[in-house]
């Protein structure tokens, strides 16, 4: 008697959370056009002309998205072989970010809670997150990042170090009399003028100053595409052996090769029977 239910939770499973099967790709293809339809009601929905035009219209349209995204994590829960580690799992508690708005605007219905219910419903932005796990490329993305996250932090903690030297010294050449009131004040003029932003709401006013300012943006324009090198070498790796075999050498051990080789790249050795890559002789 308990065998349908267990089969009905099966084959939720199969279409809710592998998306390599026609059901699951209908049901992601579903759930991604709902995502992007929420997402296009929040950002209509903050232009005033149209919140006051299309209230009601916005209104029930965020209820019935919060219901099917109520609908959806419900099943998820159900047809998880562990619902608590899915709760607390990264999509889990995206997929609850989700719903959190709408039920706390229940609890904040009073006038006088308008802006914090104002603030806690910007958090549906958050279901924008949940499209990362319908782009399949976006893994590139996340091997690049941490196989990049080393670099990035010394190139980080060296920028910080610049920003900090420049700025104090800005602050003792120039001053409060012209507009470098402190030394964060003067630090966070370095940040914009070597990120070549440049908002021109401080500017040195002397000579010496005007130096230093020139070296800083010569600097930045030396090390502003350091982390964008760092990354695009990661992420072409990261491709690169996506295309290579998981497979290792049968006499030197070396791993991975690429996807059409016959012998290993290392010692010459045959990777298969006879050379042939389905292993079947002639």
């Amino acid at each position: 008697m308990n065998s349908r239910p267990l089969l009905d939770r099966q084959r939720l499973y199969t279409i809710i959370f592998e998306s390599d099967t026609p059901a699951g790709r209908r049901f992601d293809t579903a759930l991604l056009v709902t995502i992007l339809a929420s997402l296009v009601v929040v950002m209509l929905d903050s232009i005033e002309g149209m919140h006051s035009q299309y209230r009601d219209l916005f209104n029930n349209l965020e209820w019935a998205f919060t219901a099917l995204f109520a609908l959806e994590y419900g099943l998820r829960l159900y047809c998880s072989p562990k619902p608590l580690g899915y709760a607390f799992s990264f999509f889990g508690l995206v997929d609850l970010l989700a719903l959190l708005p709408a039920i706390l605007a229940l609890a904040f219905a009073d006038a006088q809670y308008l802006l914090i219910v104002r603030v806690i419903r910007m958090i549906r932005i958050f279901r924008i997150l949940k499209l990362r796990q319908y782009l399949s490329q976006a893994n590139y993305l996340l091997i690049a990042l941490r196989g990049s996250r080393q670099k990035i932090i010394v190139f980080l903690v060296s920028v910080s170090s610049l920003v900090t030297v420049f700025g104090a010294l800005m602050y003792v050449i120039e001053g409060p009399a012209h507009g470098f009131t402190s030394i964060p004040t003067s630090i966070y003029w370095a940040v914009v003028t070597l990120t070549t932003v440049g908002f021109g709401d401080i500017t040195p006013k002397t000579p010496l100053g005007q130096m230093v300012a020139s070296l800083v943006m010569i600097t930045g324009y030396s090390i502003i595409a350091v982390p964008t090198g760092i990354f695009t070498a990661e992420l072409t790796n990261a491709m690169r052996q996506e295309g290579l075999l998981k497979h290792d050498c049968p006499h030197c051990k070396k791993h991975r090769h690429e996807a059409n080789a016959a012998f290993c790249s290392r010692c010459g050795g045959p990777l298969f029977p006879r050379g042939l890559p389905d292993g079947k002789g002639d």
